[in-house]
This record gives structure tokens, sequence and C-alpha cells, in this order.
């Protein structure tokens, strides 16, 4: 699969949904509905500010496990997919912090949603949540048994918040997520969430295959880093005041998708 397959666009640009904390969770406030209206919301600004897609994350659920995949986690975020599917008509895509990369394929599977986000699909990094190791072989297994082959795999290269263990070149490793891993489309970010990658980051990652800026971008550096990569994913910079738990605003979503058009415009069709 590739970009063209799910979004018709060029740059697409994939606007996140961050979930409040799910049952189960640290945080989580004893409101499963007020929750899913929450998601629902942003989902809608986002639709209605004109971005291509949608990722829902369970942002929320700090800290992580490296491979959550508690029953009350899997049913709550399978239940908020639906209700957002219900609500809009963009594609979505699933990713389960940290690295739950079956969970969230058997819940884009039931939902019919198009790609999930994989931060960890091949190598070991080490992380917040201890050392995780790549889960290909797992994943596409898993992915053959369900039978899901029109489901993307949006895989992180040096994802961020992690370091990697072993002195790899990143086209290295992108070349084996792309022709080892199964990985249909490359993320590269920033160190932290809210911080962009270089040009350079970008441009090396684009050698190897289709590639998405997954953090930091905005207004400020769209006209100078989006048209080095095929697409983005946007987060923190669509929130109300910038601060990454906040609700979507949909004046800068619209804001800022009228600056893609004129991106789009300016570089034709690919």
């Amino acid at each position: 699969m590739n970009i063209a397959s799910i979004f018709s666009e060029r740059f697409p640009i994939i606007g996140m949904v961050h979930l409040k904390p799910l049952p189960g969770s640290p945080a989580y406030a004893g409101d499963l509905e007020k929750v899913i209206k929450s998601a629902i919301d942003d989902a809608i600004k986002l639709e209605r500010g004109g971005v291509n897609g949608i990722l829902v994350e369970n942002l929320g659920d700090a800290p992580y496990f490296k491979d959550p995949s508690s029953p009350e986690m899997v049913a709550s975020f399978t239940k908020a997919l639906v209700e957002i599917k219900r609500a809009i008509g963009l594609p979505l895509g699933v990713n389960v912090l940290r690295n739950g990369a079956r969970a969230a394929l058997a819940m884009a599977y039931v939902t019919g949603s198009k790609f999930i986000r994989v931060n960890v699909l091949i190598d070991a990094y080490l992380t917040d949540q201890g050392i995780i190791e790549g889960n290909s072989a797992e994943l596409l297994r898993y992915k053959r048994s369900l039978g899901s082959n029109g489901i993307a795999i949006f895989a992180d290269i040096r994802v961020k918040h992690a370091v990697p263990l072993a002195a790899r070149s990143v086209s290295d490793s992108a070349s084996d997520a792309l022709e080892r891993g199964g990985a249909d489309v490359l993320i590269v970010t920033g160190k932290r969430t809210g911080l962009p990658p270089s040009a350079e980051e970008i441009r090396e990652l684009k050698a190897s295959g289709p590639t998405l800026i997954g953090s930091g971008l905005d207004e400020k550096n769209l006209d100078a880093l989006l048209p080095l990569a095929d697409g983005a994913i946007v987060g923190t910079h669509f929130k109300e005041g910038g601060r990454i738990g906040a609700a979507v605003s949909q004046e800068k979503v619209k804001r800022f998708m009228q600056m893609v058009e004129k991106l789009r415009i300016k570089y034709g069709t690919p």
C-alpha cells in the first residue's frame, strides 16, 4: 500500500485525536461517555477545518505499557473509534501507546480504519518504558491471520522519546522497515512531542521511501518542511494555546490547511 491509496490529496495532513484517560489508566476520571464526547468534538473540528485524515491515540493513558492489550482499554478505545467513525467521513488510523501494534491492528480491522501507527516496528530502543524491541514478526503474522492486508502500517524511524540501542544509519533502519518489517509509510519526528525533525532528517528518510512528518509541524516551519515530505501528522499545533491536553481549535486547523492548499497549488500533482 502507499499514501495515495488512502489519501487523494498531495501533502495529506492527518490530525490527531488524543483520547482522555481510558478505563484502567491511572488518570481515568470515571466517565467514558465524556471521554468519547471530547474525542468526537475534536474529530469534527478537525474535519471541518479541512484535514485529510485522523489518527486516534490513547495519549491520556500515561504511563504506558510497552505492549498494552488490557481488555478494558481495547474495549473502550474501540468504542471511541466506532463513535468517531459515525460522526465523520475521513480515513481513520489507530495508535496504541506505547507500542501496542497488535491491539491497534485488531481495532483498525473491526472498525474499518485505514492505517495504524507503530512506534517501534524494527530495531530496539531505550524508552521511558524500558527497552522496546521491534514487533514486525508478530504483527505481520497477525495481520495475515486477520486477512487485514488493506490496513497500512505507518512506522516511526528513530521514534521520539527514545534512543536506539545500536548505531545504525537512518537509511539502513528505513530500508529494513520497508523491505523486512512490512512498513508501508515511514514517520520522522523530533526528539519529543511537539518538536520538529530537521530538514536533513526528513530528506534522509524520504530518500528511502514515502515519509510523513510526525511531530512539530506548524505555521512557522510549514513552507520549509512539508514540501520535503509526502505529508504530515499534526497534533499539538492544532490545540488551543498549543497545549497538548487542550481541545482542538477549528480556526487554527482551517488557517493551517489554507496554507497547505497554497503549497499544493505551488507544487502541483506528484
